[in-house]
Parts: structure tokens; C-alpha cells; sequence
């Protein structure tokens, strides 16, 4: 007895024996980490006896259910993939039926195997899986996020919602900052439409959808749609069919009033001071066979094309060597406005090393002379003060994308909606005062903001 006593006290005063930790290259002692906690598990009710064939297979198969379509019965509105990833991390068990792994105890749990998803499940088989599974199910909308765990923080949720300057029934209007993607793929977790999913549904069961797209360098006007109708009418209105005319005269005017206008920053300045660019655009694969470039489409026609319509205008004259201009896009092609500065106009945009990477290296990024446009006298760029030239400005060693999506002008889809499901509105309604076409403009970022400080004076 005495033996029995000593034996147990050792052993409980050699689980509790202080342990040295050395942090930050000082010795304390400490007790001993505790181990990993449990998994938090859900127990799926045993597998039944008889079952209806027609839920899995044929009625006149013979029934042979697997786990993981047992699973996916059980969870029908958890994504199969997420099911498949809990069999591939090992995280699917199921109680040892082995009568030498069970033990005594009746109130204990009997031992877990983990199991394949094509282990044929038994009468009275009992699965485990962890709560993760239940917690992918939460909301159907979030399911865009590519990493199926991501969702916005209470600061990134107040960040998004603080770049929105409109709402209504029918669109959402933002003003996008650079280096943002606007859609998400595999790597990019952070996108706009995965985020505004979450943060900008404003207690709508979906979130709000793209209807156009801004590079990820790009800044300025994002539009998106909240409700399949204005989704719909939008993106009608940026596509090509829109030329065609509808039964509503006031609602093809405001259509024709539709603009888009950006601003850039250009290496350079265009001969001619405004015109129309018509250069159709093709893509091609690069020699390492994975990288896509748009290029102007050779004239013999042989490579896919698709036309591409720009109008530009010069804001101001060439100082620094950089001049602004105002691009209006007529068609909505991937890079138009970079290809097209960069090909056509031969100034490609400050920033836009992928299209204008030779100008860059011949461009000496200093100030420079110039010769102001109405006395003649030699005009000197003016630094500006503190540190602000490092944040990607036209005066900074690698200056950030010069391209803002400032003014948009576009029908008032919300009214129009309401007019085309009431059918006639008297002119006295509240309707009816409401505008036909809504009109945007949106402030620049910080860096574009300071090249615009820089060389503003003579703007026109």
C-alpha cells in the first residue's frame, strides 16, 4: 500500500516539475505547456438500417452508399469541395468497431479511425467531422472568397464602406483606390467583389455584383448592380448592343448621354492636341507561354481582333516632359487605354511598365525646363515639400499607375425601373422629379493628386 502511495506521489511530482524557458536570452522557470486542444467534433447520427435507394442511386441498383456521399446527403448545401478537403487533411472519423479497441467503459467514446471517402458505410456506423464543416455553410454568399475561410474584419468593412459614394435600389458607386483587384482568382483573397459580398450587401441576402472592371494599378469610379434588374440594364448599357433603340424615347437619351472619362499622366505629349483613336486590339501569348499581352491588331486581319474606340484630348502642356490627357472610351476592351496611349499615341502612361517599359528607361525622372505656354518664359517644376515624393508621384523613383476613372456619367437605372414596372407616371410624382441621368466625379489618390499639384498651373 505504502509502495502504491510512494509510486503515485512520484509520478505527480514529476508531472508538475518546473520546466526552464529561455526568452529573449533569459533562463525562467515555468510549468509545462499544456498539449494541443481538442478538435471540437460533430457526431452525424448512426447510419440507418434501411434507407430510400432513390437518395443516393437507382431505385433498382443495389444500394452501396460510401462516406462521403453519406456525407454530402447530410450537408446538401455544404460545397462537396469542402467536403473532399476534410477527407484529404485526414479530419473525417469514424468509431473502431474492433472489439479490441473498445474498452470497458460504457461512457467513454469509443477510439476514432480516420476513414477514406470510400469507405461503404454499415448499418449503425458513426461518423465524426469536425464543426469547420457546419461553419462553411454560414452564408451562400461568401462563397466567392477563393480562400472559402476569408471574411472582412470590422476595419476592412468600415474601410470599404467609406469608399462608397452612392446608393440606391438599383447601383452602387465607389471610388476604387489603386492596387485593389477588382476580381478575385486563386491568389488574390482581397478582392472587391469577394469583399463587397460581405461588406456592402447593407442587409441584402446578395452582395452587390460587378458590371465593369478597373485594372488593379487603376483607380477611380467602380460601379457594381444590387438587383438582377439594374445588374442587366448595366451591362446592356457598357456592351455593344446597346446602339439599338428601345420604345422609350427619355430612357434612349439618357443612354446617349452615357460618358466615361479618365485621366492620365503620359510620357510625352500627342501630336495632334484631340482625336479619335481607332486601333482594334488582339491578345497574344508570349514566348513563355503563360503571359498574355494585348498588342494592336495587325491590319492583314489574321490574328482575332476587336475593335477599340478612344477619344482623347490634352489637358495642358508638356512639363517635366509628362503631359495630362482626357480619354473617353468607347468600348470596353481589356487595357484599351494603356495599349492605346502606349501604341497609338506613343506616350504610354506614367506607371504603366508593362506597355511602356522602353519610354520609362529613357525618361529622366527630374525637373526639368520647360517653356511656359503664355509668356514663353522658361517654366521650372516646383518640388514639393516633405517627403510626398516618395509616395508614387511623377517626381518618385518608381512612380505609381497615372490612370483615374474620374467622371461617369449614366442613366438613372433605379427610376427607370420603377417607371418601367408601373407602366405611365404623372409628371406630379415623386418619381417622375426624380433625375434621368446621374453624374459622378470622383477625386484622384494621393500620388496623382501630387503630380496634379506639380504641374497643374497652366492646365486648361
Amino acid at each position: 500500500m505504502r509502495a502504491t502511495k510512494f509510486n503515485f506521489l512520484s509520478r505527480a511530482s514529476a508531472s508538475a516539475a518546473p520546466v526552464i524557458r529561455v526568452s529573449n536570452n533569459i533562463a525562467r522557470l515555468g510549468t509545462t505547456k499544456e498539449g494541443p486542444k481538442p478538435r471540437q467534433l460533430l457526431s452525424l447520427p448512426p447510419f440507418p438500417a434501411q434507407l430510400i435507394p432513390s437518395l443516393f442511386r437507382g431505385s433498382d441498383a443495389p444500394l452501396r452508399v460510401t462516406a462521403v456521399s453519406w456525407l454530402k446527403h447530410y450537408f446538401a448545401d455544404v460545397p462537396g469541395s469542402v467536403i473532399q478537403l476534410h477527407f484529404n487533411k485526414g479530419l473525417v472519423q469514424m468509431e473502431c468497431s474492433n472489439p479490441r479497441c473498445l474498452s470497458g467503459d460504457e461512457n467513454k467514446m469509443a477510439p476514432l479511425r480516420k476513414i477514406s471517402p470510400n469507405v461503404v458505410m454499415e448499418a449503425g456506423s458513426k461518423i465524426y467531422v469536425p464543426v469547420s464543416i457546419v461553419e462553411s455553410r454560414i452564408s451562400k454568399r461568401f462563397d466567392t472568397i477563393p480562400s472559402g475561410t476569408l471574411y472582412p474584419n470590422a476595419d476592412e468593412i468600415e474601410y470599404l464602406q467609406r469608399l462608397v459614394m452612392y446608393k440606391d435600389s438599383a447601383i452602387l458607386v465607389l471610388n476604387k483606390p489603386p492596387k485593389l483587384p477588382v476580381k478575385g482568382n486563386l491568389p488574390v483573397h482581397n478582392s472587391l467583389d469577394a469583399l463587397a459580398a460581405a461588406a456592402l450587401s447593407y442587409g441584402r441576402d446578395d452582395g452587390p455584383k460587378l458590371v465593369h472592371r478597373l485594372d488593379r494599378e487603376s483607380s477611380g469610379i467602380h460601379l457594381m448592380g444590387r438587383s438582377k434588374e439594374s445588374i442587366a440594364q448595366l451591362l446592356w448599357l457598357f456592351s455593344d448592343t446597346r446602339k439599338a433603340k428601345t420604345s422609350s424615347k427619355t430612357w434612349d437619351d439618357a443612354c446617349a448621354a452615357t460618358t466615361q472619362k479618365f485621366w492620365a499622366l503620359v510620357i510625352g505629349s500627342p501630336k495632334e492636341k484631340e482625336g479619335v483613336i481607332r486601333a482594334p486590339l488582339s491578345k497574344v501569348l508570349l514566348s513563355d507561354g503563360k503571359t498574355e499581352r494585348i498588342i494592336i491588331a495587325d491590319p492583314s486581319g489574321i490574328e482575332a481582333s476587336q475593335e477599340a474606340i478612344t477619344e482623347y484630348r490634352v489637358l495642358g502642356p508638356t512639363i517635366n516632359g509628362c503631359s495630362w490627357i482626357e480619354l473617353c472610351p468607347r468600348t470596353g476592351r481589356k487595357h484599351q487605354l494603356r495599349v492605346h496611349c502606349a501604341e497609338a499615341l506613343g506616350t504610354p502612361i506614367v506607371g504603366d511598365y508593362k506597355y511602356g517599359w522602353y519610354m520609362h528607361s529613357k525618361w529622366k525622372q527630374m525637373p526639368r525646363v520647360d517653356v511656359e505656354p503664355t509668356s514663353g518664359k522658361p517654366y521650372k517644376l516646383r518640388r514639393p515639400e516633405g517627403l510626398d515624393v516618395q509616395k508614387g508621384s511623377v517626381l518618385s523613383k518608381v512612380p505609381l499607375l497615372h490612370l483615374h476613372f474620374r467622371e461617369l456619367m449614366l442613366p438613372n437605372v433605379a427610376k427607370f425601373l420603377e417607371v418601367f414596372s408601373e407602366g405611365p407616371v404623372d409628371k406630379h410624382s415623386t418619381v417622375a422629379t426624380k433625375k434621368d441621368v446621374l453624374r459622378f466625379v470622383a477625386p484622384m489618390p494621393s500620388h496623382m493628386k501630387i503630380s496634379w499639384n506639380l504641374m497643374s498651373s497652366y492646365l486648361v
